[in-house]
């Protein structure tokens, strides 16, 4: 299985990118961030890869992080969702916004997505809500967190899951500080003292 590229950007596809590895040409479909700011890069770059390995065909699928490849994979393993369904997903949310509306559980954001209607959102929220977020890398996870009550306090005083998520991924307590001391720091540190 191919797990990755190093090349440079040869051609800009509507829904793929060619990369030169080499000498030789790689078509990697991507999300639609990807393939818009491909023809800027300039230079080498590395695509994190998944290889789906058909009768009839080999496609590569490519992404700029590890987390962005992750959530891929994580999408594909829904019923009914395949990859392009999982691109068109990644392409109208970045990781962070997808964590927050699968957590938050906003189909109604969901379903803007083409191809993703109520039944597809409702259920890819049902299979993922148990795989977030401890089993899934983002850029700041919930485990270190402190609590994961102070996230909820946070949220229920207006702050969205990002804010929160973020504010106390800022924080730095000891181990026996209360939900309170969390909730406290946090709140310090969204009021920017």
């Amino acid at each position: 299985m191919i797990a990755g590229l190093i090349g440079s950007i040869h051609r800009v596809e509507q829904d793929a990118v060619l990369v030169n590895v080499h000498g030789v040409l790689y078509r990697v479909f991507a999300t639609g961030r990807v393939v818009s700011t491909a023809s800027e890069q300039i230079g080498e770059r590395e695509f994190f890869t998944h290889q789906v390995v058909r009768e009839d065909a080999q496609l590569l699928y490519g992404f700029l992080t590890p987390a962005d490849l992750q959530w891929f994979q994580t999408l594909i393993s829904v019923n009914g969702v395949g990859p392009r369904m999982a691109l068109a997903v990644l392409t109208r949310f970045s990781a962070d916004e997808l964590l927050s509306v699968i957590a938050n559980e906003q189909i109604d954001l969901l379903v803007t997505v083409p191809g993703v209607g109520k039944r597809t959102a409702s259920r890819m929220i049902l299979d993922l809500r148990g795989k977030l977020p401890e089993n899934l890398e983002t850029p700041v996870s919930l485990a270190g967190l402190g609590n994961p009550d102070a996230l909820e306090a946070l949220q229920a005083l207006g702050y969205s899951f990002a804010e929160a998520r973020s504010a106390l991924g800022h924080v730095k307590l000891a181990d026996d500080a209360t939900v309170e001391d969390h909730i406290v720091a946090a709140l310090r540190e969204l009021g920017g003292d």
